[in-house]
């Protein structure tokens, strides 16, 4: 059996989106279906196209929630829509012991991640992070755990960036989300 989890960038770019996940077919395609477990978070962007991947190819989704409240945070649309499809399709579901989400919930949903994968796949430009449950922190993690890690950064891959606040303002999260990994949103 196969175990991969996923970790990456939840503002992938419209145009991203498909050579993102023609890169994750390849490279899942690797394992026979029968040997395929994906492991991952749901969220926007990454999570999302890999667990479609491992789906079509006929592999077994694990969907790992951080927090009790993680589908209540989001916004109702397109990732709302998503996530439930994912989730239903699910042949099992990890929920993290924390009522809220946030850091530490996001920290334990990668070390749940990192404990049964036998690689992480990063789709990850390699930019700067670091913050404890974000990409980075989850690579360095895995790569400290000699767990083998396979960043996936195709070409036209690109992050959205938000807009910088005026001054004085604060910049929220993204309502249609749920707070995730801070360095990668």
């Amino acid at each position: 059996m196969a175990t991969v989890a996923v970790t990456g960038h939840v503002n992938l770019t419209g145009a991203s989106l498909p050579p993102v996940a023609e890169a994750l077919r390849a490279l899942l395609a690797r394992y026979p279906a029968a040997e395929l477990t994906g492991m991952s978070c749901l969220a926007p962007g990454a999570d999302t196209v890999f667990g479609d991947a491992v789906l079509a190819l006929g592999g077994r989704l694990v969907a790992v929630l951080p927090s009790g409240d993680y589908r209540a945070r989001m916004r109702e649309g397109p990732h709302a829509a998503a996530f439930d499809r994912l989730l239903r399709a699910a042949a099992e579901v990890e929920v993290m012991p924390y009522r809220r989400a946030g850091t530490d919930a996001y920290a334990a949903a990668n070390r749940l991640l990192l404990g049964r994968a036998e690689l992480l796949v990063a789709v990850w430009d390699g930019g700067a992070g670091g913050r404890q449950g974000g990409t980075g922190d989850a690579v360095a993690a895995a790569r400290a755990r000699g767990i083998p890690v396979e960043v996936v950064w195709p070409a036209g891959a690109a992050r959205e960036h938000p807009a910088r606040p005026a001054r004085g303002e604060r910049r929220g999260g993204s309502a249609g989300a749920p707070r995730r990994r801070p360095d990668t949103a």
